[in-house]
């Protein structure tokens, strides 16, 4: 287990951007990382995973509009939000899979292969 902190969270027109920092304390063996959303009365969707030794996984609805990277020096997740549209208005949450099977049968950017969760910075629409 570890812990997991987000930021950079806020309110934005569309059309703008954003960035979302995750400061992670997670000190085993990461399989998956990622980036997880929420919007009310819908159920938590993955946005971009990294998994490691594999790559990148983005959601349709953001692919060429989101980018999510790491650095590993600082141990902290990003997600670059470019182009934004009033339907990525939601809670951003961090998540790190710390066991096996976060990436089994394509299920990524599924929550349930996720054992550790930040408590999320939000994401609003000023339009």
């Amino acid at each position: 287990q570890g812990q997991l902190v987000e930021s950079g969270g806020g309110s934005v027109q569309a059309g703008g951007s954003l960035r979302l920092s995750c400061a992670r304390s997670v000190y085993t063996y990461v399989y998956c990382t990622g980036w997880f959303r929420q919007a009310p009365g819908k159920e938590r969707e993955g946005v971009a995973v990294i998994v490691s030794d594999v790559g990148t996984r983005y959601t349709d609805s953001v692919k060429g509009r989101f980018t999510i990277s790491k650095d590993n020096a600082k141990n902290i997740l990003y997600l670059q939000m470019n182009n934004l549209n009033p339907e990525d208005a939601a809670m951003y949450y961090c998540a790190a899979a710390t066991v096996r099977g976060c990436n089994s049968d394509g299920r990524v950017l599924y929550p349930s292969g996720y054992n550790n969760w930040g408590q999320g910075t939000q994401v609003t629409d000023s339009s």
